[in-house]
């Protein structure tokens, strides 16, 4: 979740002459959009706007909004021992972004994903991989952690296995992110939804302890050295979670366990937020070492649903002067009275199918909102983060939601949970709305 803005421009030629060392650097920007932001916005015609639905809250399910061949890829990512049968990497959450250090280009890219032997990233998973890259194409090396832990899996940068490394004043692994065992699930922890920044020239993981942790919610991690790390939880994690802890969750949660999930950083200038599922965000201290304390977590103002179903991964993205809010929303089906069938992001209820799990995305002229109504940028792209190539290219990532609904169709499933990036359009000044590149742009050949 990083800014497009108060960058400083590079010329295309400086942005690509490789990675080099990804350690600290001083100076800003760091992100690739930030970098671009200074040239000039995108000139010509415009793809418009997809009609407004009527009763705001059902869904777009057009084939252009689709992730497809045309529009969209695979990330060839370094396969791991444990890829080897599949073939590629098993990734929900997906994330990628392109950031500048030293001068040089560098693509990240993490997730959520499994370990040999589970079907899913639960009721355990063993951490957090990163990968890099020079070009979005490829290739993708996983970061090189031997020279921190020479018997651990290579470009695993955190796990709750790391709880041996801790440090008085230094910790790695908090109690409540340690693995731990019940009659039901036996191994329980997992950590989900990762995403990388490098941010003031140091790079900060922002990730979820999932639901079958010892305690539900996010934290954020800060490298001592390079991309690779060593990382170690910032203070204020040692305890708890980011937020308060309420009720929330499957009923195997233990009572108090639940606090906000899917923690998302967006930065822009000096300055950093977390940005909580649905509605919630708070500032950083200048340290970063905690959020700035407060009786009650900020609220977006949103255009909500009526009624407002439940919405994951929040995530803010600037780009052209406008705020983009972006959430997770189930796509359910239902029958109209007239037979037909209705697409909405309807909470459950009976009747409802869970179908497509979608990005839907509203935009505002501050951070804080009012957010306008919402639509849907992607077709099963849920749970995703926007991001600007090193030519100034827009593009979201996402992963085909194994779990249910559409692509967990057993004639779909080997090509589900997937580190995907689809390119985006930006509809103009006058638009302003982002969306998966439709193939009838109505425009000519601005973006291509």
């Amino acid at each position: 979740m990083t800014s497009s803005e108060k960058g400083t421009h590079l010329h295309r030629r400086s942005l690509l002459v490789g990675v080099g060392s990804l350690g600290a650097a001083a100076a800003l920007p760091t992100t690739a959009a930030q970098a671009a932001a200074r040239g000039a916005a995108p000139t010509g015609r415009y793809p418009s706007n997809r009609p407004e639905l009527d009763p705001y809250g059902l869904a777009d399910t057009g084939a252009d909004l689709w992730p497809r061949k045309d529009n969209s890829f695979i990330l060839p990512l370094e396969l791991r021992p444990r890829d080897e049968e599949l073939g590629r990497v098993w990734m929900r959450d997906t994330y990628v972004n392109c950031f500048v250090v030293d001068g040089r280009l560098v693509y990240v890219a993490t997730g959520t994903t499994r370990v040999p032997g589970l079907e899913a990233a639960a009721p355990w998973n063993d951490g957090i991989f990163v990968w890099v890259s020079r070009s979005l194409r490829g290739p993708w090396r996983l970061v090189d952690t031997t020279g921190i832990r020479p018997n651990a899996e290579k470009g695993k940068v955190w796990s709750p296995e790391f709880v041996g490394e801790n440090r008085p004043g230094r910790t790695v692994v908090a109690q409540w992110q340690e693995y731990w065992h019940d009659d039901r699930f036996g191994k329980r922890g997992q950590a989900w939804a990762p995403e990388v920044h490098h941010f003031r020239g140091r790079w900060y993981i922002v990730a979820c302890m999932g639901d079958h942790s010892r305690k539900v919610g996010s934290f954020l991690l800060v490298s001592e050295g390079g991309i690779e790390g060593p990382y170690r939880l910032v203070e204020g994690n040692l305890d708890k979670p980011f937020g308060d802890s309420f009720i929330g969750g499957p009923k195997f949660i233990e009572p108090g366990a639940y606090h906000h999930i899917d923690g998302s950083l967006y930065t822009e200038g000096d300055d950093a937020w977390l940005v909580l599922h649905n509605d919630l965000y708070a500032k950083f201290r200048d340290d970063m070492e905690d959020i700035v304390p407060t009786t009650n977590l900020p609220r977006f103002r949103q255009t909500p649903y009526s009624p407002e179903p439940y919405l994951e991964g929040a995530y803010v993205f600037k780009y052209q002067g406008k705020y983009y809010l972006v959430h997770a929303a189930w796509d359910r089906t239902s029958l109209n009275p007239d037979g037909s069938t209705r697409y909405a992001y309807d909470p459950p209820g009976p009747g409802r199918v869970q179908y497509q799990y979608d990005a839907v995305v509203a935009v505002s002229d501050t951070f804080e909102g009012p957010y306008s109504q919402r639509w849907t940028a992607g077709v099963g792209a849920g749970h995703n983060n926007f991001f600007v190539d090193g030519s100034g290219r827009l593009w979201a990532t996402f992963f085909r939601n194994p779990n249910v609904g559409y692509w967990s169709d057993p004639a779909r499933l080997a090509d589900a949970a997937v580190p995907g990036v689809v390119r985006l359009e930006w509809t103009g000044p006058q638009g302003n709305r982002l969306y998966v590149r439709r193939r009838d742009r109505g425009r000519g050949t601005v973006g291509d």
